[in-house]
């Protein structure tokens, strides 16, 4: 329900919009498109990486690996796998949802979209030519750590 009244409002805006000024409008809904069709291949690799992901790993080993028995090596392993893994947030996110429906625990999804939202190794030679190596370094284990303490943060919270 809700988000057909998001659409609707979005509508009604939109149509305000076009009554206001068409020239913009039509420009602004350009460079909409524009974005949507840069966007749609990288969103469409991932949808199929996580449709894969799905399809190999039953529900039972997402539980094993990432489940709210994995402890701290699940945290650990979600943390680090986040980390080194360069996925968009509007794609992170939907992904931590069918893991957790899948079976993967709160700490462990935690852990890994913090990491995956805060630390960049793999974008790390970009990083330390732009701001240094030290600054670089302390930012990715502060980072890292902060996405520990906030899963450890959300295991306490939701336990």
């Amino acid at each position: 329900m809700f988000a057909y009244i998001l659409y609707g409002l979005a509508g009604t805006g939109l149509g305000i919009s076009f009554f206001k000024d068409r020239n913009k409008t039509k420009m602004a809904l350009k460079k909409a498109w524009k974005s949507f069709e840069n966007i749609l291949p990288q969103f469409l690799s991932i949808l199929i990486i996580i449709g894969l992901a799905l399809a190999i790993l039953s529900p039972e080993t997402i539980t094993k690996l990432l489940g709210t028995r994995s402890g701290v090596w699940g945290v650990l392993g979600a943390a680090i796998i986040g980390s080194v893994t360069l996925i968009p947030g509007f794609v992170a996110f939907p992904l931590a949802a069918a893991l957790l429906k899948n079976g993967a625990g709160y700490m462990q999804i935690a852990a890994f979209v913090s990491a995956l939202m805060m630390v960049g190794i793999v974008t790390l030679p970009l990083e330390i030519k732009t701001f240094g190596k030290h600054a670089t370094i302390i930012r990715n284990i502060s980072a890292f750590v902060f996405s520990l303490i906030a899963a450890f943060v959300i295991g306490v919270v939701l336990k």
